[in-house]
């Protein structure tokens, strides 16, 4: 079948985005791997659906699947782009919306200046919520990796993150020490591993490594649960600086059970149309 898609991106991390309120899309999870392959499909780190509403007073449901096929519950970057899309593909008029999502509801909205601001809703530190197996709450973990300790902050974006404090971001084993994070039997719904260098409290540098994705060039949620474990940790101010790799995002929190703000860029890339096979 032929396939129409949009390809966006939200400071580097890539997304193949659907429209299946125009019509009903159900893929199966070779045809996702298919879109996702960046030599034989479209080639992205998330493919993004955009779906009719299903509660009421929200605007549309909003799906997320990895590059491996598998659905997840948040993405940040991804949130940005869903409402640059559907206010572009004339799905709606609104400058906000209302968007159900399998960690919950979410309010992107457009601003003025094209970018896009998401509530991305409070942070969780709550182990058995992230989910986490430990024996307790603490802020500081401690996890083996490959025979190594390393302490991490567990928490929750509506997706899990393992986020450690590194010297020098560059110099992190986010490629090798990543896979590990992300499998380890601790999280047993896996996790997004985030490395991030604090250079001063309004400003960090983070590299993240993500479910089913691997390391991506910009993760927002990770940003969020970066900044929010920083600001618990007393090492970071209410409104942060994220410098990633494929560009930055401005994230604001304060505290307890406030909000996550994120606002950054979302770009249309260009549009296609491919032919999958059926499966």
């Amino acid at each position: 079948m032929k396939l129409k898609f949009t390809k966006m991106q939200g400071a580097g991390n890539d997304f193949v985005v659907l429209d299946g309120v125009s019509q009903r899309l159900a893929l199966s999870p070779a045809q996702l791997r298919r879109l996702a392959d960046r030599h034989f499909g479209v080639g992205c780190d998330q493919i993004l659906l955009v779906e009719p509403p299903r509660l009421a007073g929200t605007d549309f449901r909003y799906r997320i699947f990895n590059a491996d096929g598998g659905e997840v519950e948040q993405c940040g970057n991804g949130a940005r782009c869903f409402v640059r899309f559907v206010r572009e593909h004339g799905l709606t008029a609104k400058d906000e919306i209302r968007v159900e999502t399998a960690a919950g509801i979410i309010a992107p909205k457009m601003e003025a200046d094209g970018e896009v601001t998401v509530n991305m809703g409070a942070p969780v530190f709550e182990a058995k919520r992230v989910p986490f197996l430990a024996d307790s709450d603490a802020l500081l973990q401690p996890l083996e990796v490959g025979g190594t300790m390393v302490q991490i902050t567990a928490v929750s974006m509506g997706n899990p993150h393992a986020v450690q404090v590194v010297a020098d971001v560059d110099a992190a084993p986010v490629l090798t020490q990543g896979p590990l994070i992300e499998r380890h039997a601790r999280f047993p719904q896996r996790v997004n591993a985030g490395y991030m260098q604090v250079l001063d409290r309004g400003r960090i540098r983070l590299r993240v490594y993500e479910r089913g994705a691997g390391e991506t060039l910009a993760c927002g949620s990770g940003a969020c649960a970066a900044v929010a474990a920083g600001i618990r940790r007393g090492l970071l101010d209410a409104r942060v600086h994220v410098f990633t790799h494929g560009g930055d995002l401005t994230i604001r929190w304060e505290g307890g059970d406030n909000p996550v703000w994120m606002t950054g860029p979302a770009v249309a890339v260009f549009e296609g149309e491919m032919e999958i096979d059926e499966c």
